[in-house]
């Protein structure tokens, strides 16, 4: 079942979501350092971490379930979110250069499926960053954070379901070992403790991110020719599934 999207909205605006986001998107940034002139795809509530690429690539969009719901965004500039059925992304083949899942894998009601659409509208040469709660991690067990939500993974858990719907794992990072709280003085030491935890303890980070690229020998799960594919229109504030 996918969260709802303003406890996703809350979450990310406390002082503990902040430093995750930020912490987080370190490590995606240290994946993809450039991305001029890229198209960029984030799925499931991917917000916190694209802003980094909005003034670099090409095109940036924000896919967000319609279980999930949708908000506007950035405020500042013309709308990128848009509305999709995790099943059956309203894209064409090949259409994005990197794709960004976040708070989606964990989530979706049609996990397999929804793994195809993202094969199928990622570049040849495209690059997947999945990123899960670690089921080690105590982030996984905090109900307040987005982490606990969903079914979380271990690395070789989630190479194994990347590998068995067409992608090739390449990288596997990890992040927050800062504890879940809201202390002041724990949160200001989280760059200090993330920098430990990758080299000591990476078992037990709360969220591992893997790199996979297209396993381009793959047959492609296309729709059947005749098919009619739903579009989505972006939208304004908090809303639901809209079709045109």
């Amino acid at each position: 079942m996918w969260p709802d999207v303003v406890d996703l909205r809350d979450f990310y605006a406390s002082s503990l979501g902040q430093v995750a986001g930020r912490v987080v998107r370190t490590r995606v940034r240290a994946l993809w350092p450039v991305s001029r002139g890229r198209r960029v795809l984030g799925l499931g509530y991917p917000l916190p971490y694209l802003r980094p690429f909005l003034d670099e690539a090409e095109r940036v969009i924000a896919a967000m379930p319609a279980g999930q719901g949708v908000l506007q965004w950035p405020r500042s500039m013309a709308n990128r979110t848009v509305l999709v059925d995790e099943d059956d992304l309203p894209f064409p083949d090949n259409a994005f250069d990197f794709v960004l899942m976040v708070h989606a894998i964990e989530n979706a009601e049609s996990l397999r499926h929804m793994l195809r659409e993202v094969w199928r509208v990622l570049d040849d040469a495209g690059h997947l960053i999945a990123i899960v709660p670690n089921r080690r991690g105590i982030w996984a067990r905090i109900e307040r954070t987005p982490f606990a939500h969903g079914h979380p993974y271990s690395a070789p858990q989630l190479s194994r379901l990347l590998r068995d719907n067409i992608f090739t794992p390449t990288v596997t990072e990890r992040a927050l070992f800062v504890p879940p709280v809201h202390s002041r003085m724990v949160l200001g030491s989280a760059p200090a403790l993330e920098n430990i935890g990758r080299h000591f303890l990476p078992r037990f980070a709360g969220a591992i991110i893997m790199e996979a690229t297209k396993q381009i020998y793959a047959q492609s799960n296309a729709p059947a020719p005749g098919r009619r594919r739903p579009v989505y229109a972006p939208v304004r504030g908090v809303n639901r599934l809209r079709e045109i």
